[in-house]
């Protein structure tokens, strides 16, 4: 822990333990005004609920910004805690959103631990179709959820003991997973009904539960975005624009983003146009057919749309009316790739 002044003295130095008592009885040695700042990573969220009310603000910065700890001179916990406190002090720091109360940050984490099981099974799954076209078995996944397909599966392969061990260890191991993934996603959606704003999400086409309880414990608050495109900067379908004296204006994808609110809305995009029978798969249709739009393009417009409708009726507390959702909005379309 790195004391500095406003005038960028640094008055302390000092190793604490990183338990909130003792953290807490270091912070009151520091004289008020008082402004604590640490990097996000996996303890961000313990410590900003418990640190804060003991001093006047506090910022969990995004380390991707603080290149210079990483990029100047030597490195140590020190000399990066001292450089952390100069770009405090000079405002260079950017703040990265923690959930309030610990009920919402438990359901964050159980949201996560369901997609983290999802990836699990998907990844064994490619690992175990991978193993049988090596043998050349071709099947697809929805092969793998059978029970009675993957018992003929291991027919099919070479006669070999080891080699049909092998290929049962991994059906049990998906098995399992399989299984366990339904209980988590059983457990999320009971806590999902219980939110009222995810309840109102649910209307909207393309929209189910899991959806919907992901962008709202990801997004957490609508007061955190200045304008929607803020929020589809933050969800990873928004725009940046590069200029440089005379030359032209170039627009792009933001390279960076949430990977997984970019998933939920272009999967829920991809399932209102599949629908076909809602305002927007009436805007995919207008942008691709009338405007000319590629229809990869005119999906992410479609994913826009769907974000900003999302923004909108958390924001405003209304339920979902597709007679307000016009042609162009909201969420205007945008014709870049």
């Amino acid at each position: 822990m790195v004391v500095m002044t406003g005038t960028g003295r640094i008055t302390e130095r000092r190793r604490v333990n990183t338990t909130i008592p003792e953290l807490v009885t270091a912070l009151e040695t520091v004289r008020r005004p008082k402004k604590l700042t640490f990097e996000e990573g996996p303890l961000a969220d313990w410590l900003t609920r418990n640190l804060t009310g003991h001093v006047d603000e506090i910022v969990v910065c995004e380390p991707r910004r603080n290149r210079l700890i990483a990029k100047e001179s030597d490195k140590d916990d020190s000399l990066d805690a001292e450089r952390l406190a100069e770009l405090f002090r000079g405002g260079y720091l950017k703040a990265v959103h923690q959930s309030q109360t610990l009920e919402r940050s438990l359901l964050k984490q159980h949201v996560s631990f369901y997609h983290d099981r999802v990836r699990d099974r998907v990844r064994l799954g490619n690992q175990v179709l991978a193993l049988l076209r090596r043998h050349g078995v071709f099947v697809s996944a929805l092969a793998l959820a059978d029970e009675d397909r993957r018992a003929s599966l291991i027919e099919r392969l070479p006669d070999s003991p080891l080699l049909s061990r092998d290929v049962r260890r991994l059906f049990d191991t998906y098995e399992f997973l399989l299984t366990q993934e339904d209980e988590i996603r059983q457990d999320l959606i009971r806590a999902a009904r219980d939110q009222d704003v995810v309840r109102r999400f649910v209307a909207l086409p393309g929209i189910g539960w899991i959806r919907a309880v992901t962008f709202f414990v990801y997004i957490d608050t609508p007061q955190r975005f200045r304008s929607k495109t803020a929020l589809w900067r933050y969800c990873g379908i928004g725009l940046e624009r590069r200029h440089s004296g005379n030359g032209p204006t170039r627009v792009k994808l933001a390279k960076r983003g949430h990977r997984r609110l970019k998933d939920v809305l272009i999967g829920a995009a991809k399932s209102a146009i599949a629908s076909n029978d809602n305002p927007f798969a009436d805007k995919h249709t207008h942008w691709r057919d009338e405007e000319g739009l590629a229809p990869q393009t005119s999906r992410r417009n479609v994913a826009r749309a769907l974000a900003a409708t999302l923004w909108s009726l958390w924001k405003s507390g209304r339920e979902y009316d597709p007679r307000q959702v016009c042609r162009h909005g909201p969420g205007q379309p945008m014709s870049s790739t």
